[in-house]
């Protein structure tokens, strides 16, 4: 079993792995020849001004008293230059948006694995194309660009990312010490020959990463004073910076301005998702080669932005985030990103007829040789009588739309050129997908094989060992058939030539030889399925077609928990009344009365807005009060049963108590020192992170009686969710506690119906690493009922108090009694360890209840791996690559939460009973008794 346990484990990997070949690969191609306008380009220089975290809709709005907070933004829009939105797409992260502005191409999730930060693959940007650039800004930004330029042309100055801090006293020193450095660099300049003679260069770019926003509306929420007090700080450095330029270059109308953001944010200060909060980010430009306003009396738009902004009169031009590279290539007249898959926006441009077409042309060659690579390498790598084009883009297309192209140019048919390279950008872009999603199929089936495979032969197994089937009468000293091998091993040797012959990856051979094995020890069980057959054919088909029924319903309800939260709670008003309709409510009312009310308790937490959006210091307060009265509860229960105290054990149990304290204290006066932009206590700090070690290793000195090992549990954990709470959900580890409390008793009557086990008493029951075998019971139909609970018990942990699958639903609040100098995996750490706690309460309940029931973890283990299975397989068939980013974001992340769920089982099964069994001991002394 436990090389099968194993097996599962590797297995569940491979399958988890796959969705990132499948889905997630990079769309970057190498080996374009570099596309560039052969006429003079309108700008000299260009001076990008990226405000991070800057929402479209702060900047653009005017505010209580109707003035606006960006006065020289407003004025660009209104009297020099062109203006509109940016579309961001999801991840709403900083990397991904800025690759998207400087590279022009959308990042793929590779770059997740590196926290955005560093360069997965290698890319081409307008940085690397420029003759010099000269950055200023955040150390998380400006390296990546650096290291994927060649030559040494792309200076970067970063201040230390320690001053990137969300407990900082004034977040908006980020943006004044990137002006003031811009201002000493041109002081410098003057007095530099060689700096000087750099920077009067053409096509140079300056690169302003202006973070204070960003780090304000985390810190604070973009609805917060200091959020849009930044906003105003932004513009007058804006204004000043412009000043600079002018006065340095003698106002010679030769220097570019963009102003942009990589991401909005959301009302609670996070970003990821695609919330319009989100995505929509503000886009204004001016200066050489910039179309001035245009006043319009009707505009294309039919949002309600432009009446709220109160700039309904000035043309509004909206462009894709990706769109903005080629602008500015363009602009300054440099070759256009390798990668860049943007669409220059012609309608900024104030220049000839002949310039916008030649420049659209270019863009069009640029994306269209990116589509010959891509169709070349699978064209190359696929079998000839396999390899099906791309039939809406053949060579002879491509041919006649170039000819027609260069041939209205020659005719001075300027627009007609730009609609004709415009199709010819859609189509070679669909082109770039075909190609790039070309074995998506192919490699879906082969894992759909694969995990049906799998659930056959785990479902095989648990009939197998751990179920009373009764077994047909079979010929004994059968000679082995030799055919079944055999041909599963032709069928491995001709996949693994089929594949080599294609030169297929190695990750393509692990997803289609996988199957093979795992079907031919499905096969090897014929006569277990043989047995079950007959069994289910002795079944009325009326009971038979109900359970499949209600069991398929379940799953279906499991599996809308995912969009729906509400469904939790459904499912839990159903679990509330399931007791009245048994024989439990006749043997146990007070058990099934108190089931029913922390079920219907546990309901309400699926209703609540996500965690993080309305912080609520009141409510962890509250729940440390609980925290203390349950422990003085455990206490004085132990007292009056007259258990024997270890003295140890005592000292335990008050070390919990002030660890609650602790914590309570620390979550205030940390509230309120961030208030007072004080930044984090040290000590707070320490306490937080003693805290922390300390919960794992607290319980284990405490005794293995059941009840107290998991009170014990408890306490200890709530200590640091205490940590982790901003708000409501301090509480729902309690009520989640005490409900699997509850189902412990629960599923201990349950078997006390005819024909079962007797019942011991809870007090009584030890946890204990060696358990008697002959102690376990074969499975019964119930148990599939129980493992169902465990499942949706897991699931309401996960999303009760949020929507894990949903980047923005994560508050970095929640960390800052540990950390607030910004470091993703570190924060991303500890809000995977707050999802994790109530995950772990559950496994160790459910450690309770398989020692309770008398049933084999194994066997109870299998049927949860089944139904999580079925559950991955839906999830499987849902995931999307078409609609909208945020849908497509979605649908992967439900398959990648329930398949990490299933690898997450297997340790956190491990780390629940060790949390459950071992017993430490506090000093080397002999026992003594406290009563």
């Amino acid at each position: 079993m436990l090389l099968f346990f194993a097996l599962g484990l590797l297995v569940h990997f491979v399958f988890f792995a796959s969705i990132f070949d499948i889905y997630f690969t990079s769309p970057l191609v190498h080996g374009m020849t570099p596309q560039f306008t052969p006429l003079p380009p309108p700008a000299k220089r260009l001076v990008l001004f990226v405000a991070d975290g800057l929402r479209a809709d702060a900047l653009y709005e005017l505010d209580e008293d109707g003035n606006s907070r960006a006065p020289f933004i407003r004025n660009v829009i209104m009297h020099e230059g062109s203006w509109g939105v940016s579309h961001t797409r999801v991840p709403t992260e900083s990397r991904p948006g800025h690759v998207a502005l400087i590279a022009g191409f959308y990042e793929d999730v590779s770059a997740v694995a590196k926290g955005w930060k560093e360069n997965p693959v290698e890319f081409d940007s307008l940085f690397n194309e420029s003759k010099y650039t000269w950055s200023w800004g955040s150390p998380d930004i400006l390296p990546m660009f650096a290291k994927g330029a060649t030559g040494d042309h792309v200076y970067t100055y970063t201040y230390d990312a320690q001053r990137e801090d969300f407990g900082a006293h004034d977040a908006t020193k980020l943006d004044t010490w990137v002006f003031d450095k811009v201002k000493d660099f041109f002081d410098a300049a003057r007095n530099n020959q060689s700096l000087f003679s750099k920077v009067n260069e053409e096509k140079v770019v300056f690169f302003l990463h202006l973070l204070g926003i960003d780090t304000n509306g985390h810190a604070h929420r973009p609805s917060s004073r200091e959020y849009k007090d930044n906003i105003k700080k932004v513009d007058d450095g804006v204004k000043e910076i412009v000043s600079i330029f002018k006065h340095f270059y003698g106002d010679d109308g030769k220097t570019a301005f963009i102003f942009t953001s990589d991401h909005g944010m959301t009302d609670w200060g996070s970003h990821g998702a695609g919330h319009p909060s989100e995505t929509l980010t503000p886009f204004v430009t001016w200066g050489a080669g910039i179309k001035f306003p245009q006043n319009v009396s009707a505009q294309q738009y039919d949002d309600e932005f432009l009446k709220e902004w109160r700039l309904e009169n000035w043309k509004r031009q909206d462009v894709n985030q990706a769109d903005i590279a080629p602008l500015m290539a363009s602009l300054i007249g440099v070759p256009f990103p390798l990668n860049s898959v943007g669409i220059l926006p012609v309608g900024y441009l104030n220049n000839t007829g002949l310039f916008k077409a030649e420049s659209m042309l270019t863009n069009a060659v640029q994306i269209l040789e990116q589509f010959k690579v891509k169709m070349t390498q699978k064209k190359e790598a696929t079998l000839p009588f396999l390899f099906t084009p791309f039939k809406s883009l053949s060579d002879s297309q491509q041919m006649d739309i170039l000819r027609k192209a260069r041939s209205y140019i020659k005719q001075e048919k300027f627009e007609e050129v730009v609609s004709l390279c415009e199709e010819l950008i859609g189509l070679a872009l669909r082109g770039l997908s075909y190609y790039h999603t070309y074995d998506r199929l192919f490699l879906g089936v082969s894992v759909a094989v694969g995990f049906v495979g799998w659930m056959s032969y785990a479902s095989l197994l648990a009939i197998k060992s751990h179920s009373n089937l009764p077994r047909g009468n079979r010929e004994e000293g059968k000679k082995p058939h030799h055919v079944l091998p055999c041909s599963f091993i032709a069928t491995g040797v001709f996949v693994a030539c089929f594949l080599m012959i294609q030169a297929c990856p190695w990750t393509y051979y692990v997803y289609c030889l996988l199957p093979v094995p795992i079907w031919y020890a499905v096969l090897r069980e014929r006569e277990v399925m043989q047995d079950l057959a007959e069994s289910l054919l002795t079944f009325p088909l009326s009971h038979l077609v109900a359970s499949l029924l209600v069991f398929a319903l379940g799953i279906e309800v499991l599996v809308l928990s995912f969009f729906y939260r509400y469904m939790l709670t459904a499912g839990l008003i159903v679990f509330a009344g399931w007791p009245f309709l048994t024989q439990l409510w006749t043997r146990a009312k007070v058990t099934c009365l108190s089931w029913a009310l922390f079920s219907l308790l546990l309901a309400v937490f699926p209703l609540m807005p996500v965690v993080g959006r309305k912080p609520n210091l009141s409510l962890v307060m509250g729940a440390g009060l609980l925290v203390l009265l349950l422990s003085l509860a455990v206490l004085t229960t132990l007292i009056k049963r007259k258990i024997n105290l270890v003295k140890d054990e005592l000292l335990v149990l008050l070390l919990q108590m002030l660890s609650t304290v602790l914590s309570m204290y620390v979550v205030y006066s940390t509230h309120y020192s961030l208030l007072k932009k004080e930044g984090l206590p040290l000590m707070n700090q320490i306490v937080s992170w003693a805290t922390l070690a300390s919960s794992l290793v607290v319980p284990l000195l405490s005794s293995t009686a059941l009840s107290q090992r998991l009170a014990s549990i408890l306490l200890s954990l709530m200590s640091t969710y205490l940590l982790l709470s901003t708000g409501y959900e301090a509480l729902f580890p309690l009520v989640l506690s005490c409900l699997m409390f509850v189902w412990i008793h629960v599923e201990q009557e349950t078997l006390q119906q005819p024909g079962v086990y007797c019942k011991q008493k809870l007090t009584s029951i030890q946890f204990t690493w060696s358990t008697d075998i002959a102690q376990f019971r074969q499975l019964h139909l119930d148990d599939i009922r129980r493992a169902f609970f465990l499942v949706f018990f897991l699931l309401t942990a996960f999303f009760g108090t949020g929507n894990i699958a949903s980047i923005n639903s994560f508050d970095l609040a929640s960390v800052y009694c540990f950390l607030t100098v910004f470091s993703p995996f570190m924060m991303g750490a500890l809000m995977m360890w707050k999802i994790l706690i109530p995950f772990v309460l559950v496994m160790c309940a459910f450690e309770a209840v398989q020692i309770t029931t008398q049933l084999s973890s194994k066997g109870l283990f299998l049927v949860v791996l089944i139904i999580s299975d079925i559950m991955a397989l839906h999830f499987f068939f849902l995931v999307k690559d078409s609609g909208s980013w945020l849908d497509i974001g979605t649908s992967i992340s439900h398959y990648v939460i329930v398949m990490s769920m299933t690898i997450f089982l297997v340790f956190l099964n491990g780390l629940a009973q060790l949390l459950t069994t071992k017993k430490l001991q506090l000093c080397g002394k002999p026992k003594s008794h406290f009563m």
